[in-house]
């Protein structure tokens, strides 16, 4: 026989085999010699109560041999001498874009600035020790794009048309955990994720398709409105009918690019702020209300959002068990974000904690620059991270929380998970005043809904500022063209359009459909 059942279960229960067995055994009112499969198809966990609870939904067979479970064919097929297409970018939004041409029969030629896994490697090694950053292969360029190195987050809140469950197969199918599949919120790990983008690779290139690294795009071009190739920083030049531009919200060179080009931008809101690290002990002890976690519930994570003064403040990319990592991707910047391992056990619990920022809320000083305006803001708050941090390149300007909401310089920082190190530094005084103003009146609302949040023991690190690009290029929600050029695609979160792993690879995989009706 064969049923879904529902089950909310404590930790243990969930997490021992033998324990869950006889919870579903009980639940059917059989022998648990007789079930011969539960297979977990929704995992979820309920922290509401003092009692913490495991919702699980389990698919149970008994008094008969389980079938094999049937996992999903993908049409990946040869591309050799087909029709090329452009990717610019082999983040996800580029790398989904290739498998589903791949599948529509066309040849994917994918350009991407940086270099692959194992070099970049070495690059963020480097980074990481504070040797100095590599402009094009960094955190957040190379193979895999941002998310490659930091986290492997694929859970969305995004309504954005298309298959998250079918994301999530392609990239079990390339070596990600089972668990993605039912996860309430799926998380590869940002020391899996690399080898799962190699063998995504491995299949764009089996199949015929091109991966061509350190090639930076420095023009598209164009004839009559329409894309007919591009060039890169080399010289190369790529001819094709079409051009998929997928560069990510951190490739503030090809908004100049694109702008000085003439083609059509327009502005958009975004959101900017800090990264706060708690122990995650604390953040266990709130959100669990107990002392220890132990041995069965993973780190806790949270998720928090307000307004103050007509704005948004939010917890962003909240990373349980993680790492702040330096996310700079030009000289004279200091940017931060976030990251955990598949199994989440840092001491550290590290979240973005943003402002919502609006085109009408840039300041004036930066209305000249027009559409690219808000970009040129978000550049001038990384540059005046990088000149509070003591000239010690990627080090990070940071205050005490409690001492940030005071305004009140600290004296000494607690131990943090930043590798490159921290300075002190009032970012209470120096951040514009539009953020730090409503960031301090943000945590004081946070610690209300997670008493003991606001506390000294956690860090204030600057700055974070790539939650979303500040910058969207317009297309038509028919084609999928942009509203000018023909043939030029914009996709990911540096069209302006998807932001995270999961939304960016729909938009990938979108922005594919619409090439191959295009070229029909």
């Amino acid at each position: 026989m064969h049923e879904l059942i529902q089950l909310s279960l404590i930790p243990e229960q969930a997490e021992k085999p033998e324990l869950l067995t006889k919870q579903v055994a009980d639940k059917l009112e059989v022998s648990p010699a007789r079930i011969t499969r539960i297979r977990t198809t929704k995992k979820s966990i309920d922290a509401r109560s003092f009692q913490p609870k495991v919702n699980l939904t389990v698919e149970v067979y008994w008094d008969e041999e389980a079938p094999a479970h049937e996992k999903p064919v993908f049409a990946y097929q040869s591309v050799d001498n087909k029709k090329p297409v452009l990717i610019i970018g082999a983040g996800p939004a580029g790398l989904f874009a290739a498998l589903k041409l791949i599948e529509n029969g066309i040849k994917p030629i994918i350009l991407e600035r940086g270099r692959n896994t194992h070099a970049r490697k070495e690059d963020i090694a480097q980074l990481n020790r504070n040797n100095g950053i590599n402009i094009d292969s960094n955190y957040c360029f190379g193979e895999g794009g941002a998310g490659t190195f930091s986290d492997g987050k694929l859970y969305t809140r995004s309504k954005k048309k298309g298959n998250t469950e079918r994301i999530f197969e392609i990239f079990h199918y390339h070596g990600a955990a089972e668990e993605i599949l039912y996860e309430a919120h799926p998380h590869i790990g940002s020391d899996k994720l690399p080898i799962v983008i190699e063998n995504i690779s491995k299949t764009i290139t089996s199949c015929g398709g091109e991966i061509h690294f350190e090639q930076k795009l420095t023009e598209i071009l164009i004839e009559n409105n329409q894309v007919v190739g591009c060039k890169t920083a080399d010289g190369n030049t790529y001819n094709a009918k079409a051009l998929i531009l997928a560069t990510g919200h951190s490739a503030h060179d090809i908004y100049e690019m694109l702008h000085n080009q003439g083609i059509l931008l327009e502005p958009k809101g975004f959101a900017m702020g800090v990264r706060v690290e708690h122990p995650q002990s604390l953040i266990d002890s709130i959100q669990y209300h107990c002392k220890e976690r132990g041995s069965y519930l993973p780190a806790a994570s949270y998720n928090l959002v307000d307004q103050v003064n007509d704005r948004g403040v939010y917890s962003f990319c909240m990373c349980p068990g993680g790492h702040i990592v330096p996310a700079a991707s030009n000289q004279n910047e200091i940017v931060v974000n976030g990251m955990s391992a598949s199994q989440r056990n840092s001491p550290y619990a590290n979240s973005g904690i943003v402002v919502e920022i609006r085109p009408e809320d840039i300041p004036e000083d930066f209305k000249e620059y027009g559409v690219l305006a808000g970009l040129k803001f978000q550049q001038y708050v990384e540059n005046l991270a990088y000149k509070n941090n003591g000239g010690l390149k990627q080090a990070a300007p940071a205050q005490r929380l409690g001492d940030f909401v005071k305004g009140k310089l600290s004296a000494d920082l607690p131990a943090c998970s930043y590798l490159p190190g921290l300075i002190s530094s009032p970012l209470h005084f120096w951040l514009p005043d539009i953020i730090s103003s409503r960031l301090r009146e943000g945590f004081k609302k946070f610690d209300r809904k997670m008493r003991g949040y606001l506390t000294n023991d956690a860090v204030v690190v600057g700055v974070e500022t790539r939650s979303s690009a500040a910058v969207r290029i317009p297309r038509d929600p028919e084609t999928g063209q942009h509203t000018v050029i023909k043939g030029l695609f914009p996709a990911g979160e540096g069209s302006g359009y998807s932001g995270g792993i999961t939304s960016s690879a729909i938009d990938g995989e979108n922005a594919a459909i619409f090439v191959a009706n295009y070229l029909k």
